[in-house]
């Protein structure tokens, strides 16, 4: 932590993402582009959201992945009606016009602007965990090491953004997938060798965190906006099912072990982050802090690419090198504020999955397929399960959206 279209940006521009002459992508490829959609900064909070909701709230992680494993089911049945639907804005189109295509972009590019904000936080909170006597005085202002931190990383990927061929920066993101394996594997090192323990973790269940738990397990499965591309890119499409289970099950049980493994070493102690909780002075927590620091600044540049191509593709901008760098440098100007404004890693991050990752991947997968699929729309199972899930999608936003906004509110 991608939260949604962040993931679709990364995942189209992987060598492996590309239809290859041969007719499309294998579908060990279309796993690997999978699983690197699901891999993100959510692997990060996932064990604070266990410790903010206890050892039953695991059971709705895997509630929650099976759910968006079924929309994301909708979501190529949608495909399948209609050779003509390229991304997840065509099934908006199909389903309801202009209007559909529209709101879905709407909430996709404000998830993605919002994810680009994630990146700036982590940043800060990681480097100054490292550096923690960081800071300088500016213009009789003094600047603390996390505002200084984010300050200097909007430095470097500035230049990165005014790239529009991002093809190496989309190689070194494909790296994701093992950057989180990679993540999980330190933490245990660290659990076993560096004598940290796994003596934690004794709380059952906690009502008054569950707003945030469900919050923040929702935005780990928040890749539906990369499916539909995922699913026309391969060779075979009819094997798009089975692409979809083996990378809910692998994120799954990643997601799964990251949080038990952090929940038993810091409990109730834990941070936003779970790299925050570790020893500073063990090689091993500086590499699994190095790991989460280097990822997002292979991935800022690709993040904001489809916002600023938006704004640069109107007619009075369009083929402007001049505008297109003082659009980009507007967004990365626009990002740090917000990142300075709203330093709560977390709490943002539950407020992005309760309220845009319940949109798109929950309830629009079920409004589309079922103004798509005229047959759905007959009373029977199939339709009291999707029924069910916009209600429970609806309750979990609104509940979820309302509990995040509170809690940013009172960090102030």
């Amino acid at each position: 932590m991608d939260c949604l279209k962040a993931k679709e940006i990364e995942s189209q521009n992987l060598p492996s993402q590309e239809p290859t002459n041969c007719g499309g992508t294998t579908f060990c490829r279309t796993c690997f582009n999978g699983l690197n959609t699901l891999s993100g900064v959510g692997i990060l909070s996932i064990p604070f959201a266990l410790s903010e909701g206890g050892w039953l709230s695991l059971i709705l992680l895997f509630q929650l992945a099976l759910l968006c494993w079924y929309t994301g089911l909708l979501l190529q049945r949608c495909m399948d009606g209609n050779p003509r639907i390229k991304s997840y804005p065509d099934i908006g189109e199909v389903a309801y016009g202009q209007k559909g295509k529209l709101t879905i972009s709407i909430f996709m590019y404000l998830e993605l602007y919002l994810v680009a904000v994630e990146f700036l936080i982590l940043e800060g909170d990681n480097l100054n965990q490292l550096f923690p006597s960081m800071g300088f005085n500016m213009a009789g202002f003094k600047v603390g090491g996390k505002q200084c931190f984010v300050l200097l990383t909007a430095l470097v990927i500035l230049p990165t953004t005014w790239l529009k061929n991002l093809g190496l920066l989309a190689y070194v993101s494909a790296g994701g997938v093992f950057a989180s394996l990679l993540l999980v594997a330190f933490v245990f090192w660290v659990g076993t060798v560096d004598g940290v323990g796994f003596h934690e973790g004794d709380v059952l269940l906690n009502f008054k965190g569950l707003p945030t738990a469900v919050s923040l397990y929702l935005f780990c499965y928040c890749g539906h906006a990369v499916f539909p591309t995922l699913c026309n890119s391969m060779k075979d499409r009819s094997k798009f099912s089975k692409v979809l289970l083996f990378c809910f099950v692998v994120s799954t049980i990643t997601y799964g072990s990251m949080a038990v493994l952090g929940y038993l070493m810091f409990g109730q102690d834990l941070k936003s982050q779970v790299t925050l909780n570790l020893p500073i002075r063990k090689i091993s927590s500086r590499i699994a802090i190095y790991i989460t620091i280097i990822n997002p600044l292979t991935k800022y540049a690709i993040i904001i690419t489809p916002i600023a191509a938006a704004i640069e593709d109107t007619r009075p901008f369009r083929n402007s090198l001049t505008i297109s760098i003082f659009v980009r440098t507007l967004i990365v100007i626009s990002t740090v504020i917000v990142a300075l404004s709203i330093p709560f890693f977390s709490y943002l991050m539950a407020f992005v999955g309760a309220s845009l990752s319940v949109t798109v991947s929950v309830l629009l997968p079920c409004l589309f397929y079922l103004k798509i699929n005229v047959a759905a729309r007959r009373f029977g199972f199939e339709l009291v399960v999707i029924v069910g899930i916009m209600v429970i999608g609806s309750f979990v936003g609104v509940v979820g959206t309302y509990t995040s906004v509170i809690q940013i509110v009172r960090q102030f």
